[in-house]
């Protein structure tokens, strides 16, 4: 229980990594609160944790969105408490048919959508929260990369998702540098392959491709991704910030 009297914010806690690491931290004794777009979903989530005994509250808002960020942190901590701990998660990897859309084909809107959500996101609420994270000089910071934001992987993601997800690798060490000195640590996590229900908007080929050029040769589950979420917010990795995880089986090993 580690965990215990601490607050955390998940965005994109309703996926399949997103609801893990959410539940993870439940489990782990933290008050959580839960950012997503699907209300009902979300309000029905909260309801059966809270059922359990779990302090748990869920904000609806678009991620790609300051304003609407701004809302839901104001609304999640007036029912929770000051949030000590973010999880940027939030992502997206839109697929055509199966595949990645082509750079060179690739629909202006579309580009733009995947900055917004997967890399704005994580100014957004970074920027709303380091203030208090900074007046109380502890904060925890985690950004979702991927194995993506560092190898080639064109046949399963496009140009933007791996172009927003080397970006948070860049974001991560800058502000693990400047939120040091806070008492804030920043780390991300470069998740491979994860059996999510993400896997089915690729073709099954891509991913048996994937397993078979995987070390451990299986997939990563939820749970992994959020078992090192959570160690890197704990009390046992206070000294770790800059760093980057890979939760990959050894994939792409660099």
């Amino acid at each position: 229980m580690q965990h215990q009297d601490r607050v955390v914010v998940v965005t994109g806690g309703l996926g399949g990594i997103g609801r893990a690491i959410a539940e993870r931290y439940v489990q782990d004794g933290a008050s959580v609160a839960i950012v997503d777009m699907d209300a009902a979903r979300g309000e029905a989530l909260c309801a059966e944790w809270k059922a359990a005994g779990h302090k748990v509250a869920f904000a609806a808002a678009d991620v790609a969105d300051y304003q609407a960020c701004e809302r839901a942190a104001d609304q999640l901590q007036s029912v929770l408490g000051p949030i000590d701990t973010l999880v940027n998660n939030a992502g997206i990897s839109p697929k055509h048919d199966g595949h990645p859309m082509a750079f060179y084909k690739m629909d202006p809107a579309e580009w733009n959508r995947v900055m917004n959500v997967n890399l704005n996101s994580a100014f957004n609420w970074s920027r709303i929260l380091t203030p208090g994270m900074v007046e109380r000089k502890f904060g925890r910071i985690v950004s979702m990369s991927s194995v993506a934001g560092k190898a080639n992987i064109v046949d399963i993601v496009a140009a933007h998702y791996s172009t927003t997800k080397a970006a948070l690798i860049g974001f991560t060490r800058h502000l693990a540098g400047e939120l040091g000195p806070h008492g804030i640590t920043v780390n991300a996590l470069a998740p491979g392959r994860i059996n999510t229900p993400l896997l089915k908007t690729v073709v099954s080929s891509a991913n048996e491709e994937v397993v078979q050029e995987t070390p451990l040769r299986r997939l990563g589950e939820p749970v992994e991704v959020a078992d090192a979420c959570l160690f890197l917010t704990s009390p046992s990795a206070a000294f770790i910030t800059g760093q980057v995880v890979d939760v990959a089986g050894g994939w792409m090993l660099t």
